[in-house]
């Protein structure tokens, strides 16, 4: 299994950044995949899962309205649409298969920074 992260960066207070993570070595569209933040010296934080299937969708309520979570099965690559972005989203974002703090594999993650 591989996940790939890609599309952090630095980025303006109000700007957006668009994460992706390609995945391989499993069969993509059988499952829950999310994203997982984790800031200097805090744990990780969940922050989005879409299901397998239907594609339903959840978030942490710090990052609803701002953050959007997609998938492209065809592609076998999920999508964090970053919007609005505080200082406090500084992170390094990680990509992870499963859901409910269920995970099975991680990605080795791709750095958000938030500052003027």
């Amino acid at each position: 299994v591989q996940l790939v992260e890609s599309g952090g960066g630095l980025v303006q207070p109000g700007g957006s950044l668009r994460l992706s993570c390609a995945a391989s070595g499993f069969t993509f569209s059988s499952y829950s995949m999310s994203w997982v933040r984790q800031a200097p010296g805090k744990e990780r934080e969940f922050v989005a899962t879409i299901s397998w299937g239907v594609g339903n969708t959840y978030y942490t309520d710090s990052v609803k309205g701002r953050f959007t979570i997609s998938r492209d099965n065809t592609k076998n690559t999920v999508y964090l649409q970053l919007n609005s972005l505080k200082p406090e989203d500084t992170a390094v974002y990680f990509c992870a298969v499963g859901s409910s703090d269920n995970y099975h594999y991680w990605g080795q993650g791709t750095q958000v920074t938030v500052s003027s």
